[in-house]
Parts: structure tokens; C-alpha cells; sequence
């Protein structure tokens, strides 16, 4: 088995390289990302490629070379902050990579199994809010990169509609975990604690919307999910992945906080509040459940603890 993750330098996709391998030991590992070069928690088994997704020729290299029988398609512009200042870049690298990366497949004439990863941001501010979200809600994305996700998760199911790839969509909602991005609200706040015990940071926490509720599950069983989702999901389907429960930013914020060594203060930092934020999403994994049995494993306040450990070990 031939195994293919784009964006194997981020959070998420490390974490599912080490999925994938201990899953399936015997498979042999590709990962491509832009820079091409091996990351600290990179496994040593990983057969890295460097490669721009936007540039058909490299898009195409990389499926010629990697031959891939399952394709893990997590390449993206990632943060939706960024896409307020940078639109169209955030459209373009979405959706121009996830056409040619499908292009490079067809070219082949391979039939590889594909996930493409949309997210939950697509969905938008609920008519329900609090209430479980299935993959039959509307979409209503309400920034550029809710925008690009939807784009993204369309365009999978028209490739599996009209050219026949077996594409499966995966729409996860918030996901944390060690080694995510500062530009996100828990890492943001565990990278914080941490300087503020090393010495390197007043005392005093910044933070954005803390009354905004997001269904919050551990990365380590959404890449599990990711790696189902190829084995048991049905090509053409599209599955919402979360833990079915809404938590507060203040809750992270107060349980990252009790695990502080010592005494945090807070305050509100307008810097890092967002134009439009959907107050409360939850969401139904049901489909998903019913068609693998998966189920998230990890406590969430061992996420946390998790997170600021590794936040800690990055200030020392």
C-alpha cells in the first residue's frame, strides 16, 4: 500500500503520518508540503517530496512519483484570520491545488481512494445554535476561507460525480493538539502560559471572543477519523467529524489556566477579535459513527494538558 498526505509539514498532517504508520507499518509513506524539508516530528519513514500544489507540473510529479492507492489531501491555507486580509490567495491555493492534485490523478488514469478535507467553518453561523449540525445543514460560510473549504468539498463531490474518483469528503469541526499553530485560540493561550512560567511574558494572558463556542475534539482522533474514512467511508459521501459537544473559549481558557504554576491574569485583546464569529456550533457525527464506529478517545482536558506540556517543552 502506497500512502499519500499533502501537507505533511502541518499540524495535522504530522500527526496523521503517525497515524497512518502505526496503523498500517507496512505501507510505504509519501508526504508533500512546499518547503520539502524533514520536519523534527517528520517519522523517519516518510518519503518527502517538495512540491507547490498551485503548479500543475508539480502536482503532477508528485502523483508519478509517489503512486499512490490513498491520497490524504490536507494541503491548504489554513487560517481563516488570514483570509479577511488575503482573499484571494486563500481561494487560489485552495482550490487551484485541489484541482491539479485531482487533474494529476486523472492523468495517471489511477484510481486512488481520496479524502478531501473540508472543515466545519463552512456551515457558518447556525440557525440553531447549540443544536447538533448534520452534513444535510445549509452551507452558509461566513469568511474567504469558509468560502474556499465549501469550494473545496463541492468540487470533490463534482470529480466524483462526472470523472468518477472515489473521493471521500471529511468535514471536521475544531480539532487541537500539540504542535497547531499560535494563531489559534487554545495554542494561543498555552503558548502564553508557558512563557509566562519560564520568565518570558508579563503575567497576563491576551485573548480574543471568549464567549464563542466551538466543538472541540483531540487531533489524534480526527487524523484516527481520517485514516477510517479511506478504509470504511463510501466515496461520494460527505461526513461531519466532532465530539458533539460545544465548549466556551473562556472553559479552555479557564482549564489551561488551572494547570498554570503560577498566578494569570486576562485581558482582551482587540487585535484578535474576528469581523464575524458563529457563536455556538456543535456538531452530529452520527453518519460518520454509524458507517465506522469511531468514537473521539481522548479526554479533553488531557488535550489541554497535552498542549501546554508541548508549549513548554518549546520555551525551555
Amino acid at each position: 500500500m502506497r500512502l499519500l498526505i499533502t501537507g505533511v509539514g502541518g499540524f495535522v498532517g504530522s500527526h496523521l503520518a503517525e497515524a497512518l504508520l502505526a496503523a498500517s507499518p507496512e505501507a510505504e509513506l509519501w508526504g508533500c508540503d512546499l518547503s520539502g524539508e524533514p520536519r523534527p516530528f517528520h517519522p523517519a519513514a516518510l518519503h518527502l517530496l517538495g512540491a507547490d500544489l498551485c503548479d500543475p507540473a508539480a502536482a503532477q510529479a508528485v502523483v508519478q512519483v509517489s503512486r499512490p492507492d490513498r491520497i490524504y489531501h490536507l494541503a491548504a491555507q489554513a487560517f481563516a484570520g488570514d483570509s479577511w486580509d488575503t482573499p484571494w490567495p486563500t481561494l487560489e491555493t485552495n482550490l487551484r491545488g485541489q484541482v491539479n492534485l485531482l487533474e494529476a490523478v486523472l492523468a495517471e488514469r489511477s484510481a486512488p481512494r481520496i479524502l478531501v478535507v473540508a472543515s466545519s467553518e463552512m456551515y457558518g453561523r447556525t440557525a440553531r445554535p447549540g443544536q447538533p449540525v448534520d452534513e444535510t445543514f445549509p452551507l452558509c460560510p461566513e469568511n474567504p476561507y469558509a468560502v474556499s473549504k465549501a469550494a473545496q468539498d463541492l468540487l470533490a463531490h463534482q470529480y466524483y460525480l462526472s470523472r468518477s474518483l472515489p473521493i471521500v469528503r471529511a468535514r471536521p469541526f475544531n480539532h487541537i493538539g500539540p504542535r497547531q499553530n499560535h494563531r489559534f485560540a487554545a495554542p494561543a493561550f498555552a503558548s502564553q502560559i508557558a512563557a509566562i512560567e519560564a520568565g518570558r511574558q508579563a503575567p497576563v494572558v491576551r485573548v480574543g471572543n471568549l464567549t464563542a463556542r466551538r466543538d472541540i475534539t483531540d487531533v489524534r482522533d480526527i487524523v484516527r477519523a481520517y485514516v477510517l474514512a479511506l478504509e470504511l467511508g463510501q466515496p461520494g459521501e460527505a461526513y461531519n467529524l466532532g465530539s458533539g459537544r460545544s465548549r466556551s473559549m473562556q472553559e479552555v481558557l479557564d482549564v489551561l489556566l488551572s494547570f498554570a504554576r503560577v498566578p494569570i491574569s486576562v485581558e482582551v485583546d482587540s487585535a484578535r477579535l474576528r469581523p464575524a464569529d458563529a457563536p455556538d456550533v456543535v456538531c452530529d457525527a452520527s453518519k460518520f459513527r454509524a458507517a465506522t464506529g469511531w468514537a473521539p478517545r481522548i479526554p479533553f482536558e488531557q488535550s489541554l494538558q497535552d498542549l501546554l506540556e508541548y508549549e513548554r517543552l518549546q520555551v525551555n
